[in-house]
């Protein structure tokens, strides 16, 4: 919702010749009443929409007319007058369509003289002889024909030569379209034209009446002549493929419609054109004419795109209506459905694809035409059984997941055909006596899209056509839980709009089903428990995604179709919100609540706010979800807010004070799309604000009359204004004071955002409009400087948005600015172009396009820019100043640039050390960037642009030599060992640049990082002279140059020069004159910047220049290809030609880099094919793919690879770039196979780049990868699927895989022969097989099944599990039992002699996957699937002798016992009236044997070194313990059967077995402790404890360690914690400092788990020992220490969860017991801790510190000092919760004397080491990337705020003892000091430091605030200042929400 202007209608006023004109004014009447009259002042008139108004009076002023008038010559000659007018006006101007209508209402009397007038002059227009004026002339032909009955009549009067025109034009456009071959620009406009002029051909045949009476059948005549004629042009159009595709296809149309007309008897059409379809016409049998026009589609070798248009004219152009066609039409329609099935195989062309499936739906709308009166014969062959039918539900479920959008839309239209064809196939008395239920092809349709997964998008729309067709209740009878599972997916965003759609659809189908049904409203309560119950279930429970596309997509839906369910929603989520408010993982049911009313109210379901208010929702609700823990409540309630149906809805008190108090709490969010969503919804609720502002000033206007009755405003509407002024006045000030110095990066993008919404939204008023707000009102000098050091920011959105407000602005803003202080920033502009930090000249770019753009330039440039004016004269206006401005700064910093380039042709080096070039030539592309196209001082410009070329050269030359490099990352020999200095010497002398000093000239071998002097080398280089004032100075200074800045310099200058050079080329206009009048680049210039480009995108090694050239190449190409001059638009063409040579000719002198994926070249050639026009043929592309597929195949020469490896590199390129779409499809078969063959090179690099090539295609086909599963479903296809877009594949790959499987197969097991297996398996597993895989698909997969089985005897493990994943997906799920049983069978017996390990594995292997395949089949519970595993157990037990020690080889044992394993969980279900399928087979018992007899038992003889150990280990151990719990579940206590203890598993001596041991018994204690499972702990674990107790003294394996910890943490203290002293003799007191000397000594993990551990141990001994509290304290003190030093934002994230857990868990205790333990000291250490975790940048970890705040709130004694007690609120707020928390609990302990002191040390940062920072800021090392750790996130001075506000709240209303006399002093000598010293380093900084030196200047500003706020404070204390005098306001409650104002106060000390 935002203020849209109304689009003012643009029409072109009609002229008249000069003879029209006297004509009208001969005939004009004095008086002014007659025809002419009114034409001469329409002509007259200049204003196209005032001229719309005269034609409109034609019609009544001849109404009025007497009848004789119609012998009136003047009305005469006027009508022809209008008749030249029409023909002369554009076809798209609305007076055409305006004088068309006018003429249409012609009394009958004149319509006779206006035909005759139009016939005249359309006669006149058809003589025309000009090519390029035919297009005028078919406009006209063709506007006549549309609705304009005097147009019609004369184009019927002159048909014979409009037929003849058409003939003549459409001959002559097309030879000229011949002639331009290759100038596209041409061409396009030429094949527009025969593209209009054939479509004017068909409408000519189909809307003149009686067509065939009119000399058609003479064939001497000249029409039937013509007709032939046009008939033989459309043929030639139809089989020339250099045609467009549209031209094709309409000539498709004009074909069949032109024979239908001329071909006699009609009766015999439909046989003629099924034998031109068959390609078998009898050429004796058929008139001459027709084979003298048609006799190239008479041919056998018809192209296929002839055919699929011939198919298409056949469906339109024919009448398939009510079966007129008789037998012969029922032949031809079932002639074309296997035409097109033939040529479905064939088509391989994206667009092609797209024409195909149009025509296939076609096809079914007009087969459901003739079904509806056909034979019983066409019934049977379009019924549901049908291989028709087949087919087209096989092309359906092959293209429903196409990439094409439109493709996928047929995809739906075919199946709703196909669903309606069957209905019309059954007999009537057939569907009225069996239902439904009988329809044996519904039902078998409906199973099996209901069997296919939910991540196919077809499944989606089949079953919404269904639900039409059905209904939902047969659907809901097979799947009840339907609507859950979709609800499910819409987590996912590419699935969200098919579900919701079909969520739709089916409760719309049920509410109507069900209403139809019921006899009273009871049948609401079943439709709410099928939709609204699972949708509450999601907005409660559901995750961030899944809950916010069902509010976007779902939620709406559903209130519309039944609003009523509105109050049943908010209903149950009002009872359930008070139970759970939710967290930051699950939203609760206020989520839900807010989520529900914010659509209601959005979609106009809810009367007004007030409704809302008073009776849905409460206030206290609306604030805790403004701030509520979860962003997904506070952006719904925000919504509920912002979000009205009607833009004019006045905003209430109540909700602007919400805003507010939104605001202060939630600019600093993390998460991007969050802060878009609020900047979206406070823009729509000011467009609310200014909409109903409108509304209010016209009612204040209307009171001064009367007083109306209006509910809009219940009050005065000035009152209304006054507050919406003193609200958006409020908003911004708070928006202001966000921009504080040290704010976020996210504080200042929401405050710049929402201020420049602000701007946009209340615009300056102009003329009699009123707006209610302006934001320049409230701009002082104050926040005009804090918008400009916005700039500052290293964010580049920052300064973007900081500019895009001040361009907002008015001028007026810069009169804060004096001419020093322009002068000033102009300064600063030119240094920081020229710093090392690569933002600065980011920074200084912005500077100087804003001082450009305000006309604020200083003096020195001003005078200069005097006598520029003076040249321009009184033209002047602001364009042309900008442009003037823009010229002399581009000026100016050509002229630095020019004498740096000077300086660093001298020393490169101290260029990169002390003016990088990039940040001048940044600046010059930023400044041109912003100009208009239309530049005004052309003259000007000439020689500045000439100048940059020439000096982007130089620098180029300057760079190149380092990125062109062979290693251009490391060119400083910086290395301390002679042998890498002497590899060195080698690149040196490669690149030998120009250089004075001698860092170039040799390697050196270096002590230590050598230092040097800049002055010093620059002794020899001129002082930059008279414009230094201008210019900037450069200080002496001394500096390290790294290979880094030099490399930095360089590839940065090169990114500059490729995007100025792009730049220019985009921006200037070029002339191929040599004295253009406008232009400013000659056609040499840009074929030199070509060159160029060419040069080093073909040349550089370094990544970031090539990339960078690449752009400003595409900038040049795209020109070039709109370029009307051909030379210009033929030189990509000419490139490509010249580069592809080079790559074919293989020369070593080449200069193309053949390694790092041959570098610029594939970006060169992207470049080269990216800009060719997509709506042409894209010749170029089909070329070029076809030479690089050519060469990336195998080649016998092995000297001669490096063509094959670039081919291979550019192939990469071109799969991956999206901009070529679906036209780079057709190659991907091909790129499949020179990338599978390419991997059995010989030859490294060839295979490296296959294997590349190889990746991207499969993200070509399968698409990017969503998941973190490698193999999901949402990453593949199915198989005919896949062979259906890919049909050569088919071959390729089953013929790759016998090869492979015959060589693995073989006895000498040759693999290096094809190592392409992997590929091929690879793509394989990508496949799955779908249930709707019909019969028709010559594509069968089973021909790969027995291949991939054997490919699982490689003797590679890697290879063997390639083939068992390979095998699944080419198993249906029901023959999975068979499959395996076939593959178990093939094991060797206990008794055979020879067998191979390798075989025996990959066997296994496949047994393994497949089996786990099925045990997540959604089948797992069918009975007979049940059944058909059992018989598999049978089957493994056979075998069972694998995993035994009769099998000597340890990996094929651990996967038999894997099965085994899966065994267990397939079956471990008993079915109904039987027990267990496993006992009844007796398999535990053979499982209790195995391992009895097992190593686990018997000892392990093995060491490490033999192959497959510990994955025995792991596999052996998982099966004991699950042997255990089977044991545990059915005997309980009784242990006599269990084959092997827990204890002993954790006395193994193997850390594999004691890991998996401790992982499952962790586990259960887990689910124990959290109350998931059915039952509390096993009895078996019940006296485990001291087990672990003394497992935990002596395990030495980390891992291990850190389990058992777990379970430590996870039991109940008090069961275990009083055994310590008798298991492990340590006292509890011992143990938790054991604990805790763990936590300060180990590991991150185990340190984290120890923390938790100790504080749960403290939390017991707290809370159950009270006498022994005292003696605790050393022990707590230590613990606070370790807190404390788990706090630090450079620890790991798991550190400070932990420590947050342990602050929440011990928060009654110890934060806020009202009897503290601890020394205040310890006491407000840990609230320090909770409030630097709730500071922190991991949003994990400020949640978890929220958890302690909101525990801390929730107790007994501190409820009551905030109104968030108990909810869960966000951490933004939760810092001031906090400390008013803690300002309240010092009250209750009497503490305050003792605690000011130290909080107002934190106000004051004692102990943040600020003298640390001062003396850094003058030592800086002047790094080029920031490398310390930084904070987003946090904010100091909000919690400087938060901490004055409550410590002043605190102060002005308690009474508290004074504090002493010297703790004042002490705190007062260090603030003053402080001051004193923030003074002095603030008068040592620059001028504009804020912007040179940034860094040090936010600090000092920071540490000042902090330093007058604590000043202020102790000034109070000493009552020496009032409360009302403070720097830093404070609110009083957390509602307000008016932040402090930072002023900077230098005389405050």
């Amino acid at each position: 919702m935002g203020v849209k202007k109304k689009k003012e209608m643009q029409v072109t006023a009609l002229t008249i010749c000069h003879q029209d004109l006297e004509t009208l004014r001969s005939l004009a009447d004095v008086e002014g009443k007659n025809l002419a009259s009114l034409l001469l002042h329409c002509v007259q008139l200049t204003d196209g929409v005032s001229q719309i108004h005269c034609v409109k009076q034609i019609v009544p002023l001849l109404e009025k007319a007497d009848k004789n008038g119609a012998c009136d010559p003047s009305i005469r000659s006027c009508l022809d007058i209008l008749a030249g007018i029409y023909l002369s006006l554009s076809l798209k101007n609305p007076l055409k369509k305006v004088l068309a209508s006018s003429l249409n209402g012609l009394p009958e009397f004149f319509l006779t003289e206006a035909v005759q007038s139009f016939t005249s002059r359309l006669q006149e227009e058809l003589s025309t002889t000009d090519v390029y004026s035919y297009r005028k002339v078919i406009d006209n032909i063709s506007c006549c024909m549309e609705n304009f009955d005097v147009g019609r009549a004369g184009v019927s009067n002159l048909l014979k030569n409009v037929l003849h025109f058409m003939q003549k034009s459409l001959t002559e456009i097309s030879e000229e379209n011949r002639k331009f071959a290759g100038n596209h620009i041409v061409q396009t406009q030429l094949m527009n034209d025969l593209s209009v002029g054939t479509r004017v051909s068909v409408m000519l045949v189909q809307k003149i009446q009686d067509f065939q009476t009119l000399h058609v059948r003479i064939s001497s005549s000249p029409t039937w002549l013509s007709m032939c004629g046009l008939l033989s042009i459309f043929t030639k159009f139809l089989i020339d493929d250099h045609l467009l595709q549209t031209i094709q296809s309409t000539s498709g149309l004009a074909v069949i419609l032109f024979i239908k007309a001329m071909f006699h008897p009609p009766e015999e059409i439909p046989d003629l054109i099924s034998s031109l379809l068959l390609r078998s016409v009898d050429c004796t049998s058929i008139p001459d004419w027709f084979l003298n026009c048609c006799r190239s589609l008479c041919c056998a070798d018809v192209s296929q795109s002839t055919l699929l248009f011939l198919c298409q004219g056949t469906l339109t152009m024919l009448d398939w209506q009510n079966g007129r066609m008789g037998p012969s039409g029922e032949a031809l329609l079932l002639n074309i459905v296997h035409v097109l099935f033939t040529l479905s195989s064939q088509i391989k062309e994206s667009t092609l694809e797209l024409f195909f499936s149009r025509i296939l739906a076609s096809w079914t709308n007009s087969a459901i035409h003739v079904l509806e009166s056909s034979s019983p014969s066409l019934k049977d062959s379009l019924n549901g059984n049908s291989s028709i039918v087949g087919k087209l539900l096989e092309y359906v479920y092959t293209h429903w997941e196409h990439p094409l959008d439109a493709l996928r839309h047929q995809t739906k239209i075919i199946f709703r055909n196909v669903l309606q064809i069957h209905q019309l196939t059954k007999e009537k008395s057939d569907s009225e006596a069996s239902g439904l239920a009988a329809d044996r092809f519904i039902c078998e349709l409906t199973e099996s899209l209901l069997r296919l997964e939910w991540h196919v998008k077809g499944k989606y729309m089949c079953l919404g056509c269904l639900v039409d067709y059905t209904g939902i209740g047969h659907i809901l009878a097979l799947a009840k839980t339907i609507p859950s599972q979709i609800l499910e997916v819409m987590g996912d965003q590419s699935l969200v709009p098919y579900a919701s759609d079909l969520l739709e659809t089916m409760f719309r189908s049920h509410k109507s089903h069900l209403k139809s049904q019921a006899v009273d409203s009871t049948w609401i309560d079943e439709w709410h428990e099928t939709w609204v119950s699972p949708l509450l279930f999601i907005l409660c429970e559901g995750n961030l995604d899944q809950k916010s596309y069902v509010i976007d997509y779902y939620l709406p839906k559903l209130l519309n179709c039944s609003p009523e369910s509105l109050s049943y929603m908010v209903k149950i989520l009002q009872s359930s919100a008070d139970a759970k408010s939710g967290s930051y993982n699950s939203t609760g049911a206020l989520g839900a609540l807010m989520a529900c009313l914010r659509a209601a109210r959005a979609h106009g379901h809810l009367r007004s706010a007030t409704d809302v208010w008073r009776n849905l929702v409460s206030s206290a609700r609306i604030k805790q979800g403004l701030i509520h823990q979860h962003c997904q409540v506070r952006i719904d309630t925000l919504g509920l807010l912002c979000e009205s149906n009607r833009s004019t809805e006045i905003v209430s008190t109540e909700e602007m004070q919400w805003i507010q108090f939104f605001i202060a709490y939630n600019l600093n969010s993390q998460s991007p799309g969050v802060r878009q969503q609020i900047c979206s919804l406070l823009k729509k609720l000011f467009c609310r604000i200014q909409e109903s502002s409108q509304v209010l000033y016209k009612l204040e206007q209307s009171r001064s009359k009367h007083e109306p009755e209006n509910e809009l405003s219940k009050q005065h509407p000035s009152v209304s204004l006054q507050q919406y002024k003193n609200f958006m006045s409020s908003i911004c000030n708070s928006l202001f004071e966000a921009l504080f110095p040290g704010s976020s990066y996210p504080t200042r993008f929401s405050a710049l955002t929402i201020l420049g919404s602000v701007a946009e939204v209340f615009p300056v008023p102009e003329g009699q409009v009123q707006t209610v707000y302006q934001l320049s009102h409230d701009i002082d000098v104050g926040r005009f400087q804090t918008l400009m050091e916005c700039f500052t920011s290293t964010f580049e959105e920052v300064k973007i948005l900081a500019f895009d407000l001040l361009m907002k602005l008015p001028k007026t803003v810069v009169q804060f600015q004096d001419s020093e202080k322009l002068q000033g920033l102009f300064q600063a502009a030119l240094e920081l172009s020229t710093s090392t930090k690569p933002y600065d000249c980011v920074t200084a770019s912005y500077l100087l396009n804003f001082l450009i753009w305000k006309n604020a330039l200083p003096s020195s440039l001003s005078a200069y820019l005097q006598t520029q004016q003076a040249a321009c004269g009184d033209g002047d206006t602001s364009a042309i100043v900008v442009e003037r401005n823009t010229l002399m700064v581009i000026k100016c910093l050509l002229e630095n640039l020019e004498e740096e380039i000077s300086q660093a042709e001298n020393s490169l080096l101290q260029a990169a050390a002390s003016f990088p070039l990039y940040g001048r030539a940044h600046c010059i592309t930023g400044a041109l960037q912003r100009l208009s196209l239309n530049l005004q001082l052309v003259s000007e410009w000439r020689p500045v642009v000439e100048k940059l070329l020439l000096v982007s050269y130089r620098l180029s030359a300057v760079v190149s030599p380092v990125i062109q490099s062979s290693s251009p990352e490391g060119l400083i020999p910086m290395d301390t060992d002679s042998e890498s200095a002497s590899r060195l010497q080698m690149i040196l002398s490669e690149i030998q640049p120009r250089d004075t000093n001698d860092y170039f000239n040799q390697a050196k071998i270096l002590k230590e990082r050598d230092r040097f002097d800049l002055e010093d080398l620059n002794a020899s280089v001129l002082d930059i002279g008279a414009s230094a004032e201008i210019k900037g100075s450069k200080e002496r200074k001394t500096c390290d140059v790294t290979a880094q800045m030099v490399l930095v310099c360089c590839w940065r200058s090169m990114k500059e020069v490729a995007l100025l050079l792009g730049t220019l080329c985009q921006l200037l206009p070029m002339q191929s004159t040599p004295e253009p009048p406008s232009g400013l680049l000659t056609v040499e210039q840009v074929k030199e910047i070509g060159d160029y480009f060419k040069q080093h995108l073909l040349q550089s090694r370094h990544r970031g220049a090539f990339e960078l050239a690449y752009t400003g190449f595409v900038k040049l190409t795209e020109i070039l290809n709109r370029c009307p001059n051909v030379s210009l638009q033929k030189l990509p063409e000419h490139w490509l030609w010249n580069v592809l040579e080079e790559i074919k000719c293989s020369d070593p002198s080449s200069k193309l880099c053949a390694t790092r994926r041959s570098a610029g070249l594939p970006f060169y050639i992207q470049a080269l094919l990216a800009s060719e026009p997509k709506k042409g043929k894209m010749d170029l592309l089909k070329i070029t793919m076809k030479e690089l597929i050519s060469l990336a195949g195998p080649t016998d020469d092995s000297q001669s690879t490096v063509p094959q490896v670039h081919a291979l590199n550019i192939l990469r390129a071109l799969f991956r770039d999206t901009r070529l779409g679906e036209n780079i499809i057709p190659y991907v078969a091909d790129g499949a196979k020179a990338a599978i063959l390419g991997f059995t090179s010989p030859v490294w690099a060839v295979r490296n780049s296959s294997t590349l090539l190889f990746s991207t295609l499969i993200t070509r086909i399968f698409g990017v990868k969503r998941g973190k599963d490698e193999l999901s479903k949402k990453n593949r296809m199915t198989g005919s699927e896949f062979f259906s877009r890919f049909p050569e594949l088919y071959p390729f790959l089953l013929q790759q895989l016998e090869a492979v499987a015959n060589t693995v197969d073989s006895d000498a097991g040759e693999l290096n022969r094809h190592p392409s297996m992997f590929l091929l398996l690879l793509v394989l597993g990508r496949l799955y097989p779908s249930p709707m895989d019909g019969t028709y698909s010559t594509l069968s997969m089973a021909p790969f099944i027995p291949f991939i089985m054997r490919c699982g005897h490689s003797p590679v493990y890697r290879s063997r599990e390639m083939a068992a994943r390979a095998l699944v997906p080419f198993v249906m799920v029901d023959e999975i039992p068979n499959t395996i049983r076939t593959l178990l069978a093939k094991l060797p017996n206990s008794t055979d002699q020879c067998f191979r390990q390798n075989h025996i594995h990959g066997t296994l292997l496949q047994v393994f996957h497949l089996l786990q395949a099925s045990s997540d089949s959604k089948y797992r519970l069918n009975t007979y699937f049940q059944q058909e595993l059992a018989d598999v157990a049978v089957c493994t037990r056979a075998k069972l002798w694998l995993a035994e020690r009769q099998n000597p080889c340890l990996v094929t044992r651990a996967v038999y016992i894997d099965i085994l394993f899966l065994l267990t969980r397939c079956l471990d279900k008993p079915t109904k009236g039987n027990q267990p399928a496993l006992e009844h087979l007796g398999f535990w018992g053979d499982i209790r044997r195995i391992i009895s007899r097992s190593e686990l038992i018997t000892g392990f003889p093995y060491t490490f070194t033999v192959p497959g150990l510990p994955q025995y280990l792991q596999s052996l151990t998982k099966l004991a313990v699950a042997a255990v719990w089977a044991v545990e579940a059915q005997a309980g206590e009784q242990a006599r059967d269990i084959p092997i203890s827990f204890s002993q598993l954790l006395e193994s001596s193997f850390p594999e077995v004691r890991l998996l041991t401790l992982e499952a018994l962790l586990e259960r204690f887990s689910t124990a402790a959290s109350g998931l499972g059915e039952k509390g702990l096993p009895p078996l674990l019940w006296n485990m404890r001291g087990t672990f107790l003394m497992l935990a003294m002596k395990e030495n394996h980390p891992e291990c360690f850190c389990k058992i910890l777990k379970i430590l943490h996870r039991m109940d203290p008090s069961e275990w914690l009083p055994e310590t002293e008798h298991c492990i003799h340590l006292t509890p007191k011992e143990f938790l400092i054991w604990t805790m000397d763990i936590a300060s000594n180990e590991r991150s993990e185990i340190q984290s788990v120890a923390l938790r551990l100790a504080s749960k141990v403290i939390a017991h001994c707290m809370q159950t020992c009270e006498e022994t509290r005292d003696s605790m304290v050393p022990t707590l003190k230590q613990w606070v220490r370790l807190v404390a030093s788990s706090c630090g934002e450079h620890l790991p994230t798991e550190s400070r969860l932990a420590a947050a857990e342990a602050l929440t868990s011990t928060t009654p205790f110890l934060l806020t017991s009202p009897d503290p333990v601890l020394e205040l000291q310890d006491t407000l250490a840990l609230w320090r801790c909770v409030l630097t975790l709730l500071q922190s940048e991991e949003q994990a970890v400020r949640d978890a510190a929220t958890e302690t705040v909101a525990t801390a709130m929730s107790q007994e004694n501190t409820c009551q000092s905030t109104e968030f007690a108990f909810c869960q609120v966000d951490a933004s707020i939760a810092l001031t919760l906090a400390l008013a928390v803690l300002c309240d609990l010092l009250q209750q302990w009497d503490k305050l004397a003792p605690g000011l002191p130290v909080l107002l040390g934190w106000l004051l940062g004692e102990g943040e080491d600020f003298v640390v920072h001062v003396e850094s800021t003058h030592q800086v090392e002047d790094y080029l990337f920031e490398k310390a750790e930084i904070n987003f996130w946090a904010e100091t001075l909000t919690f400087v705020k938060y901490l004055y506000k409550h410590l002043s709240h605190l102060l002005s209303k308690s009474s508290w003892c004074p504090l002493s006399p010297e703790s004042l002093r002490h705190l007062h000598r260090t603030a003053s000091e402080q001051c004193h010293l923030l003074s002095q380093l603030f008068r040592e900084l620059p001028p504009t430091a804020e912007f040179l030196k940034t860094v040090e200047f936010t600090r000092l500003r920071i540490q000042e605030e902090r330093t007058l706020a604590c000043l202020r404070l102790l000034a109070f204390l000493e009552g020496k200042e009032r409360e009302d005098t403070l720097v830093i306001s404070a609110p009083d409650s957390v509602a307000e929400t008016n932040p402090f104002t930072l002023a900077r106060t230098e005389a405050a000390c």
